[in-house]
């Protein structure tokens, strides 16, 4: 495979580091080097944010139809680029092919989603108290927005962020996952290519502990948008909150999946297999705890852990292929300390916790306690833990045990009891009878707790993207002096 380097995306060209620094870009199959990516400054961001400031002010007059036509633009791109972006998916992070091309599609469903958002930035006239005054509210976009990516699904929150925030008239300015800047790369020529002029949409490659807050304290930058863990999302909420900034935090989770006694089993182990085990669990909402009344316990677990063979390694151009690499050796090193910690203290590894390479197995376990690691803990890797309940009431009470409150999911055929569980569930998403991995362009997704603040999609990114302005007009014959 031949070794790209890219630089710094800034006014719509390529520039080099400031300081000449470069760090690697690794493949997390093998760790060879897959891209040297220029190792980010101060001053590289000082000038990113600069750039696109100054394009804001340029360009924040656009109309409406300009900017659904770049999004319109960006989609029909994107469509003819698929097989691109999969490949760097694969190639970047790991991405089993299935994976990516579910990436892939989404990132087009939410172009698609958003050609509408520049139409729908509007206010509402407001009756007022004072006679002979018409009043009214404007949204107006906030300027620059900041936005920080994470490595597990580049595309999809790098489309999401840079969408909505220029659907809204703002400039964007892109930190990507140091694991994941080649989709950045890709990004940024998909808007070029898109019509978008330069300056509205940067990207500054770099070590996010070096230079992320830089970017989210920088007096031009109005807005953060921030996928990733929630010590890094609460440091972030810190620096906004003494700038006075807004900003979404979409951080981790350690979601429950619940399974009645009269769940289909078969589509429950389906859904088990599906939520904690694709891209080998290094997803935020992956079901890392699943609870199963105690009645279909054994039964349950059992089946589910006959149905990890299905959860294979392989080339990940396979179809077939579920699990890929775990994408760092700070990451492996992660998932080993979990599952040895386990089993050091007395949990069953009912199946997996073997490794091929940089993959790890799928792996179960059961009668994990409060004094394991893993019980707390995201472990960030395809590891869930099983554990038996007696009641709904129990169930819920379990599955609310957590910091976390992302997703959450519940099989039973018992309408009163998924609603009761929906209503009740510590969570910003539930989901009856499904995987608790699900995204569409338009709900509003995000968690409670310490799984995030605010939430993500085409209608909810309208808070963060845009302010209010409250405008009056007086007629001549209104009273002098209103309130």
């Amino acid at each position: 495979m031949t070794m790209t380097q890219i630089e710094h995306w800034i006014g719509g060209a390529a520039v080099a580091a400031s300081n000449g620094a470069y760090f690697d870009d690794l493949n997390p199959v093998d760790d060879s080097v897959y891209s040297r990516v220029p190792a980010g400054t101060a001053e590289d961001v000082h000038r990113a944010v600069e750039t696109a400031h100054q394009a804001y002010l340029q360009h924040r007059d656009l109309t409406a139809a300009v900017r659904e036509g770049w999004i319109a633009k960006a989609a029909e791109i994107m469509e003819r680029d698929t097989a691109k972006f999969a490949d760097v998916l694969v190639d970047e992070i790991g991405s089993p092919i299935a994976k990516a091309g579910f990436e892939t599609r989404f990132a087009i469903s939410f172009l698609r989603a958003a050609i509408g958002v520049p139409r729908r930035v509007r206010g509402e006239t407001i009756p007022s108290d004072t006679p002979g005054r018409f009043s009214m509210s404007l949204r107006q976009p906030v300027g620059v927005v900041a936005g920080i990516t994470p490595f597990n699904v580049p595309l999809i929150k790098g489309i999401k962020q840079s969408a909505m925030a220029l659907a809204t008239g703002n400039a964007f300015v892109l930190l990507p996952s140091e694991a994941a800047p080649m989709i950045a790369d890709l990004l940024a020529k998909l808007w070029k290519e898109a019509g978008v002029p330069d300056g509205l949409f940067n990207v500054v490659y770099g070590n996010g502990a070096e230079i992320g807050d830089v970017l989210t304290g920088h007096p031009k930058v109005a807005s953060i948008t921030f996928t990733g863990s929630s010590r890094v999302g609460k440091h972030i909420a810190e620096i906004a909150a003494r700038n006075l900034k807004k900003y979404t935090l979409e951080l981790g989770g350690k979601s429950p999946l619940v399974i009645c006694a009269d769940a289909d089993l078969d589509k429950a182990v389906n859904a088990a297999l599906f939520s904690i085990f694709m891209y080998q669990g290094q997803v935020c909402m992956g079901a890392s705890r699943i609870y199963v009344e105690r009645s279909i316990f054994d039964q349950f677990a059992k089946a589910f852990a006959a149905a990890t063979g299905r959860a294979n390694s392989g080339d990940l151009r396979d179809p077939t292929t579920m699990l890929g690499p775990i994408i760092s050796e700070r990451q492996r090193d992660r998932v080993r300390r979990h599952i040895d910690d386990a089993r050091s203290k007395g949990a069953a590894v009912l199946a997996g916790g073997e490794w091929s390479g940089n993959s790890c197995a799928a792996t179960i376990l059961s009668g994990v306690t409060a004094e394991m690691t893993v019980f707390e803990e995201e472990t960030f890797g395809p590891v869930t833990s099983l554990f038996p309940f007696d009641t709904l009431e129990e169930a819920l009470e379990l599955a609310n045990n957590t910091e976390y409150g992302l997703s959450a999911s519940i099989f039973t055929r018992d309408l009163d009891k998924a609603l009761a569980f929906a209503q009740r569930a510590e969570a910003g998403m539930v989901h009856i009878n499904a995987p608790t991995l699900h995204d569409e362009p338009h709900v509003p997704f995000g968690g409670t707790k310490a799984s995030g603040f605010g939430r993500e999609g085409t209608e909810a990114d309208l808070e963060i993207m845009t302010e209010w302005k409250w405008v009056t007009i007086q007629s001549a014959t209104a009273a002098a002096g209103g309130h």
